[in-house]
């Protein structure tokens, strides 16, 4: 594996302020969340969000983030409705494990193939970009792929295999945490070498004293992890923009 299972960490961290603009609407039956840009470029960034599903405020300001730099955001509910309660989780009354076992990609891809097929076919974007935090990283990775994902960025990992990442066929960017039990300095080690052998435009950026979640779920009111959060959302625009 080139990230271990997720763990608790995957579902710590703090909500973040603001409102978000966007609109709770449906890609055929799937409630969707959309951030549209004024100032549309043409293309799309189809939000894997993590386990707290599309109604989690920080993944909507992160689509709304998005939107502000060109990009229709899309944030689909790849979870039928049954996405961690994060105030639940925090309390302790959550049991983590049974949970992820119901959202498994045999769940998860039905749903990214078709919110993929509509946004290259019923809005007729240019190209589809990939964003994954934790869980959804995963559901990038098998998605970046000739006819599907044209690129990805992806945020602290959770489970990807090394089949998975073997997989891909399109240019991936990847932001690390240092203090990571999950995406490990060897698994990081071990992606980089698979990324090397495939010759794909690649891009790993490790973000020292910072953990698992940061990019989506980080403390905003400590320094070096708002530092780390917005470098990894310019990492990830940089590459869209290069890229797509």
């Amino acid at each position: 594996m080139t990230s271990l299972p997720p763990g608790d960490c995957c579902v710590r961290g703090i909500k973040h302020e603001g409102t978000p603009k966007g609109t709770i609407e449906k890609i055929e039956n799937i409630t969707t969340y959309f951030a549209r840009p004024a100032k549309p470029n043409g293309n799309a960034i189809f939000l894997f969000g993590d386990v707290f599903g599309p109604i989690y405020q920080n993944v909507q300001l992160m689509a709304d983030d998005f939107a502000a730099q060109g990009y229709l955001t899309v944030v689909p509910d790849l979870l039928h409705g049954v996405a961690l309660d994060p105030e639940a989780f925090y309390a302790g009354k959550v049991d983590f494990g049974p949970w992820l076992a119901r959202h498994d990609p045999t769940t998860v891809d039905p749903i990214a193939d078709t919110v993929i097929d509509h946004l290259k076919n019923a809005l007729k974007v240019k190209n589809v970009a990939g964003v994954g935090y934790c869980f959804g990283a995963k559901y990038v990775i098998r998605h970046l792929k000739d006819n599907q994902l044209d690129v990805a960025y992806i945020a602290h990992p959770s489970f990807v295999t090394s089949e998975e990442l073997s997989a891909i066929t399109k240019p991936l960017s990847i932001a690390a945490s240092e203090i990571d039990v999950i995406f490990t300095k060897e698994k990081r080690f071990e992606s980089e070498q698979i990324l090397a052998d495939l010759k794909l435009p690649y891009q790993i950026n490790l973000y020292g004293g910072v953990d698992h979640g940061f990019a989506l779920r980080g403390d905003l009111s400590v320094k070096e992890v708002k530092f780390a959060t917005d470098r990894a959302f310019e990492q990830a625009v940089t590459w869209f923009n290069y890229w797509v």
